[in-house]
């Protein structure tokens, strides 16, 4: 029997076909210089204006401005009493949930597990505008039911408040906590609990001495993204606080826009916001990457469940009420006003219409130049935003060119932009010649490549980890350059990923509104702005069929995504 010898390039050869000159490395180069301008000019405009004057002279006055003008101080001093409001009830609601769900016998765990994720999907505006439909002090559902009940002349509940702001973001908060927490719970090995039962402690002392340390640096990560949802969004705090008669930093910065604008002044708002993000964002990184224990023996067995016993079903009736206030109330509230007269019309066969569908699709100028310029957006964005980001992937993750690390960090920069100042750095930088694009798709397509980047190099980044680069070596060695071996080699292999974040940029793009509204104009509204447009005429059964269309479109793609994937909904996204 005679032995097969099987021949390979010496490692000499070897190391000079791969580091020889490979002319796709213009190509990928280029994504490279691309991502450095996405981000690089918006910000430095945002800079530029801040520090200086109308006439471009250097100058600290719109600083000073900022801190002496009650009438800008105040918006900062309201943002952060309401961040710290949200910090502290989205993970005090959060981390419990998550608890019940990870770590005890509740029944439907599973399912309540995916809803909770699922409300990442409804927009924050769109979810304030449900609870305008719901507690409205004197149209509200709600409030038309206490009155009913009670015969009270007062509101039970008053959605247009500093506290009613509150609520409505912590419902679109809390999931972020949620997912942080019960994934901490997850991984903290069975064995560590064990031990401590053989030591001598009860099943609550565990709890409370080995459970609790080993997921507050999750409780803590959750808190911080709640202040960061809550100091960033635009579009709840436009719909609730404005009628309130306050002003947030992003409406303060959004009125800054209006007649007559105040760019410097809006770009020194900007900048703090964009500062404290960044500062906050490292501290939850620097959170979430603590880990208190290590595992040394293997595989740790799974996490023993607490049985409730007779609580179970009152803790489920609990979790439901809790998942009322995000989803099953909210998303009532839209069916109805979409289909009923009035919104707060009762719930009879002669209230019924299907009026606001006809005067939406089939009246209303504006619906079919929203849905083309959302789907276009849409569509390019994806498209555009994972070939960007599978080369930036490919980039960091083989170390292909020098500054990988710097791409690395680019590429996740944007999360720690929020939507309005991107929009405003966006702005400035094009609503001028050379690249004078406001008005026109292009700059919005800049806007939602730039902030749905992250996620989508995020999702390509994991999947790339999985796929050895011997693989890429050996067609490389075969004479493929590096474009070719990505198409042919590498791609297909990360297809999953690859769909996963398509899905997730799309899904952000359909969302998103905070950038879309400093930079929309009548030939470039997209859904969410028509539907931010339509609450300010007080339209709300035109929203409800909107706003009913946007969600469809978007749990059809989060559908599509597990159909294909099998991923879940781990990707942070943004909007409203």
């Amino acid at each position: 029997m005679t032995a097969e010898t099987i021949v390979t390039p010496s490692a000499a050869r070897r190391a000079r076909i791969l580091g020889g000159f490979d002319a796709s490395l213009l190509v990928l180069s280029a994504a490279a210089v691309l991502l450095v301008l996405l981000i690089g000019l918006p910000v430095g405009w945002l800079f530029y204006y801040a520090l200086t004057d109308r006439t471009g002279a250097p100058t600290l006055a719109n600083f000073v401005a900022l801190a002496s003008d009650p009438a800008l101080r105040e918006p900062m001093l309201t943002t952060l009493t309401l961040c710290f409001c949200v910090a502290i009830a989205a993970p005090a609601v959060a981390s419990p949930l998550a608890w019940l769900v990870a770590r005890t016998d509740l029944p439907a765990r599973r399912t309540i597990r995916a809803l909770m994720t699922a409300s990442f999907v409804t927009p924050p505006f769109l979810g304030a505008i449900a609870w305008e439909i719901l507690a409205a002090p004197n149209s509200g559902i709600l409030n038309q039911l206490w009155r009913g009940l009670t015969g009270s002349p007062d509101p039970l509940l008053d959605i247009y408040s500093l506290p009613g702001l509150v609520f409505v973001i912590s419902c679109y908060t809390a999931p972020f906590a949620f997912v942080l927490v019960s994934n901490a719970l997850d991984r903290i090995p069975a064995d560590l609990e064990d031990a401590a039962g053989i030591l001598g402690a009860g099943r609550w002392r565990t709890v409370l001495t080995i459970t609790v340390p080993l997921v507050v640096p999750a409780i803590l990560a959750g808190a911080l993204i709640a202040f960061l949802q809550a100091m960033t969004l635009f579009g709840s705090p436009a719909i609730l606080a404005l009628p309130a008669g306050f002003h947030t930093i992003t409406t303060k910065i959004f009125a800054l826009f209006q007649f007559p604008p105040k760019p410097q002044l809006a770009a020194a708002a900007a900048l703090p916001l964009l500062v404290v993000t960044v500062v906050l964002l490292m501290v939850q990184s620097r959170l979430l990457g603590r880990r208190g224990y290590t595992v040394v023996s293997g595989k740790s067995g799974d996490p023993r469940l607490i049985r409730l016993g007779a609580f179970r079903i009152p803790a489920l009736l609990l979790v439901l009420a809790i998942l009322a206030l995000p989803l099953f109330l909210p998303y009532t509230a839209l069916l109805k006003a979409a289909i009923s007269t009035y919104p707060g019309a009762p719930f009879v066969p002669e209230a019924m219409t299907l009026k606001h569908l006809r005067f939406v699709f089939l009246e209303f100028s504006q619906t079919q130049k929203a849905f083309w310029n959302t789907v276009v957006l849409a569509l390019s964005t994806a498209t555009l935003g994972t070939l960007l980001a599978l080369f930036i992937s490919y980039l960091t993750a083989r170390r292909a060119i020098p500054g990988s690390k710097t791409l690395e960090f680019l590429a996740t920069a944007p999360v720690a932009i929020p939507g309005i100042v991107l929009g405003v750095g966006l702005f400035l930088a094009y609503a001028r010649p050379p690249l004078a694009l406001y008005g026109t798709l292009w700059i919005l397509l800049l806007a939602f490549l730039t902030i749905e980047l992250p996620a989508a190099f995020q999702q390509l980044r994991s999947s790339f980890r999985a796929v050895h680069p011997e693989l890429e070596e050996a067609s490389r060695i075969l004479g493929a350059g590096r474009l070719k071996t990505l198409a042919r080699i590498t791609a297909p292999l990360l297809k999953s990923g690859v769909v996963a974040a398509w899905c997730f940029v799309f899904i952000g793009v359909v969302r998103e509104l905070s950038a879309a509204i400093m930079l929309f104009t009548s030939d470039t509204k997209v859904l969410s702005v028509v539907i931010y447009d339509l609450n300010e005429s007080g339209d709300l059964g035109a929203i409800a069929v909107l706003g009913t269309a946007m969600l469809l479109i978007t749990f059809a793609v989060v559908g599509f995504a597990n159909w294909i994937t099998g991923v879940g909904s781990g990707v942070r996204l943004r909007g409203g």
